[in-house]
C-alpha cells in the first residue's frame, strides 16, 4: 500500500489510453471481472458509490477482485471533509484512482448535490479535490460533460477545467455532450445532446500539460484510434458492455501488446470457476450471467446464446450448467 505523501506538484498519471466507463447497475465487479478476461489493460471502473453509502452504509459498496487491476472507484458526493474520508477508504482497500463524478444529470444525483450539477460549482470540486489529495497518493481525476443547461459556451468549459487544475487534478475525462438538468431523463442525455468532440480536442491544445480522455459515442476500435490523435485517451461506455469482443482488440491495437486474446468459448469456460466460487459465497448466477449476454454479439448463434441464459438463468435454481448448456448453441469457430 502506498503512504499518502504524495508532493501536490507531482501528481501521478495512470495509463488511461482506453477505459470502460462507469455504468450504474451495469459495471459492477462481476462485469468487470468478465472484461478483464478480453483486456489486461483496459481501465475499469467501479458503478458510482456516494460517500454516503461509503460512511454509513451497512453493505461493502467497495469490494472488488484483485485480477480487476487497474480498477479505478467513482465517487459521488460534495461534501470536501466527507469526500477525502471516502477517499482514504478507498486507498486502503486497494483502488488504484478515485474518480469524482460530475457528469451525471439524473434528479437522483442532483438532489445529493453531486453530478453534472458540479460543474456549476467548480470551487467546490476544487476543494474537494484538494482535501482528497490531503491524504491520499493515487490520482484523483475528474468526469465531466462539456456544459450543462445553458452553460455551454467554450469559455465556461475552459473556466472549470483551469479551476480544478489549480487543485492539483490533472487528469480529465470529458464526456463530449453537455447535459441538460432538467427536461432530459439521463437516457435523453446520453442521445440528445449533439456530440461536440472538436471542442474536447481544442481543450487539449488549449491545456497540454493536462491528461485528457473523450467519452460519448464511441463504437468501434477505429474511432478510438482517431480520438487518441487528438487526445490522450477514450472512454467506452453502452457499446463495451453491449459488444464486449471490442475489448479483445484493445491490448494489440492501442497498448501494442499483441498477447494471444481467449475466444469468446474460451471466456465462457475461464468464467465457471469464478462463477463456482461466487454462488458458493451466496451470488447469484444471473447477477454474473447478464453481465455475459453480449460476448457473442454478431456470431452465429448469438441470438440462441442469449435466449437460452435470458430465458433460464434468471431461475433461482439456475447454476454454470445453463451457461454451458447455453454455449453448445454457439458454434465454435
Amino acid at each position: 500500500m502506498m503512504s499518502s505523501t504524495n508532493s501536490p506538484s507531482k501528481p501521478v498519471i495512470m495509463d488511461h489510453r482506453f477505459s470502460i466507463a462507469p455504468m450504474l447497475d451495469w459495471t459492477d465487479r462481476h462485469c468487470r471481472y468478465f472484461h478483464r478476461l478480453l483486456s489486461q489493460h483496459a481501465v475499469l471502473y467501479t458503478e458510482m458509490v456516494t460517500t454516503g453509502a461509503i460512511i454509513y452504509g451497512q453493505g461493502d459498496y467497495l469490494a472488488f477482485n484483485e485480477e480487476e487491476h487497474p480498477v479505478v472507484v467513482q465517487l459521488g458526493g460534495s461534501d470536501p471533509k466527507d469526500m477525502a474520508h471516502s477517499a482514504k477508504l478507498c486507498q486502503e482497500r486497494g483502488y488504484d484512482a478515485i474518480n469524482i463524478n460530475v457528469g451525471c444529470p439524473s434528479d437522483r444525483v442532483q438532489n445529493g448535490m453531486f453530478g453534472a450539477c458540479l460543474m456549476a460549482k467548480p470551487e467546490l470540486v476544487a476543494a474537494c479535490i484538494h482535501e482528497m489529495r490531503s491524504v491520499v497518493d493515487i490520482p484523483v481525476t475528474v468526469k465531466s460533460r462539456i456544459g450543462i443547461d445553458d452553460h455551454d459556451s467554450y469559455q465556461f468549459l475552459v473556466d472549470f477545467i483551469g479551476t480544478i487544475a489549480e487543485s492539483g487534478c490533472n487528469q480529465f475525462i470529458v464526456h463530449a455532450r453537455k447535459a441538460w438538468l432538467s427536461g432530459l431523463s439521463p437516457k435523453e442525455n446520453r442521445e440528445i445532446p449533439p456530440l461536440d468532440y472538436e471542442r474536447v480536442y481544442q481543450l487539449k491544445k488549449d491545456f497540454p500539460q493536462l491528461d485528457i480522455s473523450i467519452n460519448g459515442g464511441v463504437k468501434t476500435l477505429a474511432d478510438c484510434l482517431t480520438h487518441l490523435q487528438h487526445v490522450d485517451g477514450v472512454m467506452v461506455g453502452r457499446e463495451a458492455y453491449a459488444n464486449p469482443l471490442i475489448l479483445a482488440q484493445i491490448d494489440a491495437a492501442i497498448y501494442n501488446n499483441p498477447r494471444v486474446v481467449p475466444t469468446p468459448h474460451q471466456v465462457v469456460e475461464l468464467m465457471l470457476p469464478y462463477i463456482e466460487r461466487q454462488m458458493a459465497q451466496g451470488a447469484r448466477f444471473w447477477h454474473i450471467a447478464r453481465h455475459m449476454l453480449g460476448l457473442f454479439q454478431g456470431v452465429p448463434g448469438a441470438r440462441l446464446w442469449r435466449r437460452h441464459l435470458s430465458e433460464i438463468g434468471h431461475l433461482p435454481t439456475s447454476g454454470p450448467q445453463v451457461m454451458l448448456d447455453a454455449l453448445k448453441k454457439v458454434p465454435q469457430l
